[in-house]
């Protein structure tokens, strides 16, 4: 008898295990899983970028960068020290090179296939993120993904560009910039 309950045990523990995460909504939801989630069943080749702030201002962070399959990549950043309630452009820029002091020297926004600047949902470059938006105390956390990269082949790769968090908002309508003002943090992305 007492077999029968550790075996009977052992397997409600191992269904309840693999039932997976919880859903909004209850259990028969039909939700997509969390991008954490995602990217942690799908791991490929990761990357990140240790953001440092431009001469001048305050905004550091990290953000990480996990092949999914195919030429997605699940994006994950945490920023502080921005302007508190506002949104700032992000993007990956086309050359891993912080060396100027403003961020100037990372060049324009990668974009390997030669399209316009533009939001996530319609034609946009490579490099074209959507904003971060801080909160009451200047931080800001996001995780989404992101289509059209690689990490460490291909056109699309991004290990050795670089990533800026700029001080405005993207208007996403401005060619080829989103006119998101100065550079107010950068980082070159390396493999992980």
């Amino acid at each position: 008898m007492r077999s029968l309950t550790l075996t009977l045990a052992a397997t409600a523990v191992s269904t309840l295990v693999g039932c997976g995460e919880p859903r909004p909504g209850g259990a028969g939801a039909d939700y997509p899983a969390t991008p954490t989630a995602a990217a942690a069943r799908s791991a490929g080749p990761s990357a990140v970028a240790n953001l440092q702030a431009t001469r001048g201002n305050t905004a550091a962070g990290t953000v990480t960068f996990v092949q999914q399959q195919g030429d997605a990549v699940m994006v994950t950043a945490k920023v502080t020290g921005l302007k508190p309630g506002r949104e700032h452009g992000f993007h990956i820029h086309e050359k891993g090179d912080c060396s100027s002091g403003d961020g100037l020297s990372t060049g324009g926004h990668f974009n390997p296939t030669g399209k316009k600047h533009g939001p996530q949902n319609a034609e946009h470059h490579a490099g074209d993120f959507p904003a971060l938006r801080a909160d009451a105390n200047g931080t800001a956390e996001a995780t989404f993904r992101a289509d059209g990269l690689s990490i460490g082949s291909g056109e699309a790769d991004i290990v050795g560009k670089g990533l800026i968090v700029h001080a405005d908002p993207d208007d996403y309508t401005t060619q080829p910039t989103g006119n998101s003002g100065a550079r107010v943090a950068c980082a070159v992305i390396t493999k992980a």
